[in-house]
């Protein structure tokens, strides 16, 4: 056979009639990322060309290729449960689904069993290039617990970012328990905040993005359908966790000078 002793993949676009677009995206890419996408998605040619259009839109290098395919991006992105299509005009809507996660990994922190929230919120935030990578292309970060005052009281948003290619701002608040309904009401209260407060006339709405632990999905399904304000929500994975004493056993930076002095 012709492509009896090409890779799996390779042999399978041979065999499928493959428009001039296509053939010019794939000379686009370089071998060693061709390498990471046979590798690792010899079987699936639709998993194969997802990877390839996002190393085209985002310039990827093949380290941060690596990463997407080893946290299994192709069947995180755009996943997470969200009143997009009905809140937010077209095209944007799509758009703001696409930049969603679910689950987001969180496999570059380091955390103890335990931990509360303002400790991942911090660990996040002292990671703010993976965490930012995590998110996608076009995030920039604005804050963390973002001041916002309304009317006479002050609110702290957990996380305050702007996204270029949407042109709006992005709530993020994050929970390390389980979903519950009322935490919407909380994140769409920062939502209208920031559009009153932060948002131009020639930015688009403000969309929130809701991270919990875990989620029951028909649970959170209905508690945004009972909202106003465009929101998506999604878990997290963190497979990496120290002992709780763990910080205990180690020395001080006093105990640390004392010894080299």
């Amino acid at each position: 056979m012709e492509n009896a002793n090409l890779p799996q993949l390779v042999g399978e676009l041979d065999n499928q009639e493959i428009n001039p677009q296509l053939v010019d995206e794939l000379c686009a890419v370089p071998w060693g990322h061709h390498r990471y996408i046979i590798d690792k998605c010899s079987k699936d040619v639709e998993k194969a060309l997802f990877y390839v259009q996002k190393i085209i839109e985002n310039n990827w290098s093949r380290a941060v290729l690596l990463n997407y395919l080893e946290t299994d991006l192709f069947k995180r992105q755009g996943k997470a449960i969200s009143n997009f299509s009905k809140k937010l005009p077209e095209p944007q809507g799509d758009l703001a689904q696409e930049i969603t996660k679910d689950p987001y990994c969180f496999d570059f922190l380091a955390m103890r069993e335990g931990f509360d929230e303002r400790e991942l919120k911090d660990a996040l935030i002292n990671n703010v290039v993976q965490f930012l990578m995590e998110l996608g292309s076009g995030f920039a970060f604005v804050g963390k617990e973002y001041r916002l005052l309304i009317g006479q009281t002050e609110k702290l948003c957990d996380l305050l970012f702007y996204n270029i290619n949407l042109h709006c701002y992005v709530v993020v608040e994050v929970k390390i328990d389980k979903f519950e309904s009322e935490y919407i009401g909380q994140l769409g209260t920062y939502v209208t905040a920031v559009n009153h407060i932060l948002k131009s006339d020639i930015e688009n709405p403000t969309i929130g993005i809701l991270i919990c632990k875990e989620k029951d999905n028909v649970l959170a399904q209905y508690a945004l359908e009972s909202s106003s304000q465009p929101i998506g929500i999604s878990e997290y994975e963190l497979s990496k966790l120290y002992p709780t004493n763990f910080k205990g056993t180690l020395p001080s930076i006093e105990e640390i000078e004392r010894q080299l002095k």
